[in-house]
């Protein structure tokens, strides 16, 4: 199954500049369960898009956007970052844009660690519920509670949409470089001051629990009081038009049969992404 149901011409690995690359994995996730059925359900919801985006006026496909092979070598958290990280660096040195999808929150530590190692002067943008700022849980350090535990080891972060934290997570939190969610609404200016902390390269890691629930509930931990659709868009387009994305990540969807809405949005979401990336 490819992203987009794309003709062979236009999901050639060889011939396409955007590789797609599933995790499906949730060793670590501690309440709903199913987020290891996230890439195929994305997957499958990408194939009733249409393919021009109207906002961008364009046609993102037409660069090519290859689906790998799922990453499955998940017997531990550990064995799980690694194998995406190798396959993550892989692919950057074969100048391919990587977008990760999840799968849980902890398939982006080795994404974001491959990036980390590849472009100098990398900040990472972090849309998310949730710090993630947990130096370790439940035994791992890799566990998705984890994430940003992690990236603080290698380079500044910026965090948008948080509204919730264990108290042990708030020394680690960098004033004026966190966005909770409650505030958003009464700042005009919060995109802008966002912007201001972020370096010439960015890679964004995408929690969809970053998102209101009334637009997205199908995720492992759904927290009322988030983002909206045109709102996330707004701020997205804002970051790519001021900084180089250098790959990204869309994470945490844990489908629902009964309601297939998260999955086509998420697919949506990695599509308009890649539009404001590559119509630029």
């Amino acid at each position: 199954m490819n992203y987009g149901g794309l003709p062979k011409q236009f999901s050639k690995f060889e011939t396409s500049k955007i590789v797609l690359l599933p995790v499906p994995y949730d060793g670590t996730s501690t309440w709903i369960k199913g987020a290891d059925k996230g890439p195929s359900a994305l997957l499958e919801a990408s194939a009733n898009m249409e393919l021009y985006d109207i906002e961008t006026d364009s046609e993102v496909y037409l660069h090519g956007i290859y689906t790998s092979r799922a990453v499955t070598n998940n017997k531990t958290p550990e064995s799980m970052v690694e194998a995406v990280y190798l396959k993550t660096i892989n692919y950057l040195e074969d100048d391919k844009f990587v977008v990760t999808i999840g799968g849980e929150h902890s398939v982006s530590i080795g994404a974001i660690k491959a990036h980390f190692e590849k472009f100098k002067n990398i900040t990472v943008l972090q849309i998310d519920a949730h710090t993630d700022l947990r130096q370790e849980y439940e035994g791992s350090k890799y566990n998705h509670a984890c994430v940003m535990a992690r990236v603080r080891e290698w380079c500044p972060y910026v965090q948008v949409g948080i509204r919730s934290m264990d108290i042990e997570e708030k020394q680690y939190t960098v004033p004026g470089s966190i966005f909770y969610a409650k505030d958003l609404d009464n700042d005009d200016k919060w995109m802008e001051k966002a912007l201001e902390k972020l370096t010439g390269n960015v890679y964004l890691t995408f929690d969809l629990d970053g998102l209101d629930p009334s637009i997205l509930p199908a995720t492992g931990t759904p927290e009322p009081g988030g983002l909206q659709w045109y709102q996330t868009l707004k701020f997205l387009k804002k970051v790519i038009k001021k900084v180089n994305l250098v790959g990204f990540d869309v994470v945490e969807l844990c489908p629902n049969e009964e309601n297939r809405t998260s999955d086509f949005l998420a697919a949506k979401l990695v599509y308009k992404i890649l539009s404001y990336k590559f119509s630029n």
